[in-house]
């Protein structure tokens, strides 16, 4: 089974709600499954909703040790009562890591992903100088469109 993260924050624009929604749903007809903070909102929220609108599964790891504030469309909640060091849980269960629009929950789950070597497609989120100087040519992408970035993960995936 090959488990795809979508990171990214709580809150979003529209734009960046929709473009989520387009990811999940793209990962899920892949036959991929969707991997995400399990939150009711933003990011996190819209990525799984797409996913399980087009029949996929997700798993949602909390950083919470209960499930109120779990996304209704995350079919495998993960409690951690972790706090923000869940998003260890959340790079590591992951093949590849998508960061959407975000903040420094996202930009964390950025270096953790680049340090354990896993593969960064960045969509709509920009990390910064600093991470894009430190990170490999092999590990870090660019997508411009939800299409584009499960392009670059099936490449990823194949070269794996």
């Amino acid at each position: 089974m090959i488990v795809i993260g979508v990171m990214g924050g709580g809150q979003a624009d529209e734009k960046s709600l929709a473009i989520a929604r387009q990811l999940g749903r793209l990962i899920a007809q892949k036959g991929w499954v969707l991997l995400n903070g399990g939150r009711n909102a933003g990011i996190m929220e819209a990525s799984a909703q797409g996913a399980k609108e087009a029949g996929g599964i997700t798993v949602g790891v909390l950083p919470d040790d209960h499930a109120q504030r779990a996304s209704r469309f995350v079919d495998i909640p993960i409690l951690t009562g972790m706090g923000s060091a869940r998003n260890c849980v959340n790079i590591l269960s992951s093949r590849v890591v998508v960061a959407c629009a975000g903040g420094l929950g996202t930009l964390s789950e950025v270096a953790l992903a680049l340090k354990f070597n896993r593969p960064v497609i960045l969509l709509g989120f920009d990390p910064g100088p600093l991470v894009e100087s430190l990170a490999g040519s092999d590990l870090l992408f660019r997508a411009k469109t939800p299409e584009q970035a499960v392009e670059i993960i099936s490449l990823i995936l194949k070269g794996q």
